[in-house]
């Protein structure tokens, strides 16, 4: 059963044994699982009235899951929801596609699928800001947080379960990807403090590790603090170089890939700022960096 609510959503996912594919299937506890296939996860919920799945990954993948699940726990697949339009996390979904099934994805996104002719099953329902999923005595709540990572990416709350699970614009436990491409910095910011007014105690991503609210407020500060003091060096005038000696980030100096990516990290925003921000074009900003 269906009802629109008004901004909120959540995942779930089967945490398997490990097969000759590498995939694997973890316990969340309460019936809800996550499901790895590599650098990617997923998670999925088991209920009376038959499971709901959020990305299917890839072909490979979704059909290695769809047999987990009709063997060990006997029930059908009521529900697959997309997390956004990006095909490394929503192809293979043709893999549970019947007439019980019903696919779900945030408006903008099913507009993508649609329009780039994807390869993947374009969703059934369609919501603007927020849909209420009810199966069984579970209720998962799907919100639109605004721009943030590809189009019409949503947050995932499994209310029971009080674990919310949103992909690529949230990671903890590893450093943001490299130059932060496809992303709308200020708009991951924006949609990290809407999802921390939200109850829950676990937190699930699309890639890397599970984690904790505490972990969702560290990754939010480094977020912040990136931004800050990346927007603060442009508007002193200084080059790219000059930013990249100046900013400290240190205090997230433990997360892997530190060192590989925080360079990286401080590039892909300035080039934001200066493209999408247009501060690379404004008469106030006068320097080398300056069009």
């Amino acid at each position: 059963m269906l009802k629109p609510l008004c901004k909120a959503m959540a995942f779930v996912l089967l945490p398997l044994s490990i097969s000759a594919q590498a995939y694997e299937i973890e316990p969340l506890g309460d019936r809800l699982y996550r499901f790895i296939d590599d650098r990617h996860r997923s998670v999925f919920l088991i209920t009376d009235q038959g499971a709901l799945v959020t990305d299917p990954l890839n072909h490979a993948a979704a059909t290695w899951l769809n047999n987990e699940i009709k063997e060990r726990f006997d029930t059908p697949v009521r529900y697959v929801v997309y997390s956004h339009n990006h095909s490394d996390h929503i192809y293979g979904a043709e893999v549970f596609d019947n007439p019980d099934t019903t696919f779900i994805a945030h408006r903008l996104a099913a507009q993508d699928i649609i329009n780039t002719q994807a390869k993947t099953v374009v969703p059934d329902v369609v919501f603007d800001d927020e849909l209420k999923i009810t199966l069984g005595e579970d209720t998962v709540v799907l919100n639109y947080h605004g721009p943030n990572d590809g189009r019409g990416s949503v947050s995932m709350r499994f209310e029971q379960q009080k674990t919310l699970f949103v992909v690529d614009w949230i990671v903890v436990g590893r450093m943001p990807w490299q130059k932060l491409w496809s992303y709308d910095i200020q708009g991951m910011i924006n949609s990290t403090r809407a999802v921390l007014e939200y109850d829950f105690d676990t937190f699930v991503g699309g890639h890397a590790d599970v984690g904790t609210r505490a972990d969702v407020e560290r990754y939010l500060a480094y977020l912040e603090s990136l931004y800050a003091q990346v927007t603060d060096g442009i508007l002193a005038g200084k080059s790219l170089d000059q930013i990249k000696q100046d900013v400290d980030l240190s205090a997230w100096s433990d997360l892997p890939q530190y060192d590989a990516w925080v360079g990286l990290n401080i590039e892909g925003v300035h080039e934001r700022l200066m493209e999408e921000s247009g501060m690379g074009w404004r008469s106030d900003l006068v320097g080398e960096h300056t069009h």
